[in-house]
């Protein structure tokens, strides 16, 4: 079998397999996008940017993102570090359960955020009473991109925890550092590269969040209607142009983050 998959023959056609379904599924959709956003000209694609319903939901939608995404380090973090740090009944089923967002559809996650906090909720009840309103306003927007991101953070940052050599806080330790000394000398640089890529990651992920946010939203221009939601809608009008557009400026924030994130592991490797 080995003998077979080294023949020239065999290697030159999985190579050319790869290749094909990676320009296919990837190469082709994405060099669509750039070319119908600029198919009637630089002005159209301008026209289509300037709209202010478009570059409003991409200003709504970045912001959301930023917010989605803080809170996910945050919390991310603490979680991997329970998970790596601490034994207790049931860990093996948060751990397993942390996954939960890649294997559920969005739109099914949208619909547990609207049961869960709607109007005719327990907590959404107790919010409206308390004048605060979560679904179809802005809380509920990043509420949904922190559950579909949710497991980045966490999966980032727990292999490095591992990976951390016990004798470098035993030693800090021993020379008289206090806890938080400790955390912030020599625990927090070995996390702070799955935290950024984490974030990273999990930032470009709610950029592009349509099922989960579509739900929840109300998709009101300027106040609820985020990107993903306002080219579904161009799209829905006939106006391919305006979606790709918008299309455009959040392929090209996934590539610039996709390159930052790279440059950051491979400066890990080197160090």
């Amino acid at each position: 079998m080995n003998s077979l998959l080294r023949h020239k023959g065999w290697t030159w056609g999985f190579r050319t397999t790869i290749l094909l379904y990676f320009v296919v599924l990837i190469i082709l959709p994405i060099m669509g996008v750039y070319y119908n956003s600029f198919s009637l000209g630089f002005s159209s694609f301008a026209e289509s940017i300037s709209d202010p319903i478009a570059w409003k939901s991409v200003l709504l939608t970045l912001k959301l993102a930023v917010i989605a995404t803080v809170i996910n380090v945050l919390l991310g973090t603490m979680i991997a570090w329970v998970l790596i740090r601490y034994r207790f009944p049931g860990k093996a089923l948060l751990n397993s359960l942390v996954d939960l967002p890649f294997a559920l559809p969005t739109a099914v996650g949208g619909l547990m955020i609207l049961l869960l906090l709607g109007p005719g909720s327990l907590i959404g009840g107790m919010a409206e009473k308390l004048g605060f309103e979560i679904v179809f306003h802005q809380p509920a927007i990043v509420i949904a991109m922190i559950f579909v991101t949710f497991p980045f953070v966490i999966r980032a940052v727990q292999p490095l925890l591992e990976e951390l050599d016990p004798s470098e806080e035993e030693a800090a330790y021993t020379m008289g550092a206090k806890s938080s000394r400790v955390f912030r000398q020599v625990i927090l640089p070995s996390m702070a590269p799955g935290m950024i890529s984490g974030g990273m990651l999990a930032f470009s992920r709610a950029l592009a969040e349509f099922g989960a946010v579509v739900l929840v939203a109300g998709n009101i221009p300027g106040r609820t209607l985020v990107s993903s939601v306002f080219i579904f809608g161009e799209v829905e009008s006939d106006n391919p142009v305006g979606a790709a557009a918008v299309s455009v400026i959040l392929l090209t924030l996934s590539f610039v983050i996709l390159w930052l994130i790279n440059m950051l592991q491979m400066r890990g490797r080197r160090s």
